[in-house]
């Protein structure tokens, strides 16, 4: 029932208030409606309000598609514009929101000349820095996920970059912003785990075909991923199957950084009674070839499951049986080794389908 009331509406051009929306670009999220040249001086937008339905605070330039900064070519992630964050330069808006509620954030971003480059993401009292010096996709940028709890009715979303550069024009490229209402799954009788298949998670952009980052070290509280923790020093990639292979349903995760890349769960159990964990590994059918290996963890107990990628799809399942020796067990999984593609991006084994269970002992004639 709650869904019916999360509408689509258009945000107010001059108010700057918008109502909620389950899911989809914010306001001129894709940023192609620009400032008019009175607002700009030369790729400067001088004006706080020259992008409409945003507002924006220090050194932002407009971007278009194709313009170069000395030898270095910008790449804006999708459409003909974007806006790059200079030192201390943030963008921001103001939605109508459901109070009370989950929201995840999707967003694209593109390093430029910046080595250690960071966004920090707020909505008040929630902030999060989202690290974008590592590369994933080949293609010069990546789209991530970052999760809130509406505290308020009217939220704002400020998106900041915290760097200080020699040069102040040396900052990311952002484009493509957008938000969707999170529905966090519960346990149930079929599974004791939140979330196994993996079906609730961020906002995927329909045409976008390189899958949606959730970065490290983002706890379950307010995860882009609801009920799983990201344990790692590196993001794990939210795919989805209208561009990857995906062993059940229309989402999986893929551990595309090896060790450093690893989702969890903690789950209540009971001290000496007997558990199945089964869950799917596979590739996405994006050409990461090679032998993969997918560790998972029930408490002290592991299981390593070996997976012969050719790259183009397919899965197999496994089972980790274990007896509880704790009343709440860590359910961890990461991947044995650092995989790639051809094209030097990052990528990995695919899971889906985790599913958790109590087995009955048999009874004793």
């Amino acid at each position: 029932m709650l869904k019916l009331v999360v509408l689509s509406v258009l945000l107010c051009a001059t108010c700057h208030v918008a109502f909620a929306f389950a899911g989809g670009l914010l306001p001129n999220g894709n940023f192609e409606f620009g400032p008019k040249p009175s607002q700009m001086k030369g790729t400067v937008v001088i004006d706080r309000s020259g992008i409409p339905e945003w507002e924006i605070s220090g050194f932002v330039e407009y971007i278009k598609s194709g313009q170069k900064q000395g030898d270095m070519l910008l790449v804006v992630p999708e459409g003909a514009f974007a806006v790059r964050l200079g030192n201390e330069a943030s963008i921001k808006q103001k939605l109508k929101v459901v109070k009370g509620m989950y929201y995840s954030l999707t967003f694209s971003a593109a390093r430029t000349c910046a080595q250690e480059e960071r966004v920090n993401v707020s909505v008040a009292p929630d902030s999060g820095v989202l690290p974008i010096q590592t590369m994933y996709s080949s293609n010069g940028w990546d789209s991530y996920a970052w999760a809130f709890k509406a505290m308020f009715g009217y939220i704002e979303i400020v998106i900041h970059n915290p760097g200080v550069e020699e040069d102040p024009a040396c900052g990311p490229l952002i484009d493509a912003v957008a938000i969707k209402a999170l529905f966090p799954p519960k346990a149930t009788n079929k599974n004791i785990l939140k979330n196994g298949d993996f079906e609730e998670g961020p906002y995927v952009f329909p045409k976008a075909s390189w899958g949606v980052l959730i970065p490290p070290n983002i706890e379950d509280d307010h995860s882009p991923l609801p009920g799983w923790m990201i344990e790692s020093l590196k993001a794990v990639k939210y795919i989805d199957s209208a561009h990857f292979s995906v062993p059940q349903g229309t989402r999986a995760v893929e551990l595309v950084a090896g060790k450093e890349s690893a989702i969890a769960q903690v789950v209540r159990t009971v001290i000496g009674k007997l558990y199945t964990l089964t869950f799917a590994v596979g590739d996405a059918n994006n050409a990461c070839e090679g032998s993969m290996i997918v560790e998972a963890f029930a408490g002290k107990d592991t299981l390593k499951v070996p997976y012969q990628s050719t790259g183009k799809g397919g899965f197999k399942r496994a089972t980790l049986r274990f007896s509880a020796v704790h009343n709440r067990t860590r359910i961890m999984f990461l991947s044995t080794f650092y995989t790639m593609k051809s094209d030097a991006s990052l990528c990995g084994p695919v899971i889906d389908d985790i599913r958790l269970l109590s087995v009955r002992k048999p009874r004793l004639v």
